[in-house]
């Protein structure tokens, strides 16, 4: 039954990702135009990936390459929104779990090509996974991790304010109303994630690496799928080998 509903929600993923691509990828105009020409872009030409598989990549008017963003946007998108039903059933928690996961795709999207958290998705998108978390099983637990994991990275930032930005600081509150107690899993894998590009720059640059700058909501947005598919199971792993 779940599989059927996760092929079945594919198709309105892929049009979430088309829209999340407006939403976030066409700052600031939020019109679903041509970044290069500023055409129109047709209702035929509109499809999710599949346009983008007639036109052959291409802007139909000034023959431009589109980058394969947009259609990796549209992609995982839908690929998660099945993840979602598949791990979670037809319930709240999954159509929680599917806003949340859709939230970080844009995110991620935006914070590399336009290095910002677009308040547009990150906002909107937290007041959405808070009330559904909060209809599903109310608990204190989900406001509190998204205050208690936003909180850390604040200080981090108010520290260290060249290494961190405060759209990463609001995407952890989205990520902690999320994912509840598993958001310390969240937080570790992003930062053991974001040392390996560190590493990378420093053995490259040297000190010079300190200049420049790595996009840290990717590194977030993928501790939040980790800790929203895995966290629950690790935290209890972890326990288990603690005790």
């Amino acid at each position: 039954m779940n599989a059927a509903v996760a092929v079945a929600v594919l198709a309105p993923g892929l049009a979430l990702g088309s829209f999340l691509n407006v939403a976030a990828l066409r700052l600031p105009t939020g019109r679903s135009t041509c970044l290069h020409c500023g055409h129109a872009i047709r209702v035929r030409d509109n499809v999710p990936l599949l346009s983008y598989l007639l036109l052959r990549g291409r802007c139909r008017d000034c023959d431009t390459r589109i980058g394969l963003r947009y259609p990796l946007t549209e992609a995982l998108t839908a690929a998660l929104a099945g993840a979602c039903v598949l791990a979670f059933g037809v319930s709240l928690h999954a159509l929680a779990a599917t806003v949340f996961c859709a939230a970080l795709v844009a995110i991620s999207a935006a914070d590399l090509e336009k290095r910002i958290v677009p308040n547009r998705i990150v906002l909107p998108a937290t007041a959405v996974v808070l009330v559904l978390q909060e209809a599903r099983a109310p608990s204190i637990e989900w406001p509190a991790a998204g205050l208690a994991a936003s909180g850390f990275l604040l200080a981090a930032a108010l520290l260290h304010p060249r290494g961190m930005g405060m759209g990463d600081v609001k995407l952890m509150l989205l990520i902690g109303v999320a994912v509840g107690r598993a958001v310390p899993i969240a937080l570790l894998t992003a930062l053991l994630l974001g040392l390996v590009p560190a590493v990378v720059l420093a053995l490259r640059h040297g000190m010079q690496a300190r200049k420049l700058a790595i996009p840290f909501a990717p590194f977030l947005a993928a501790g939040g799928l980790v800790a929203l598919f895995a966290g629950h199971a690790l935290l209890r792993w972890y326990l288990h080998l603690g005790g």
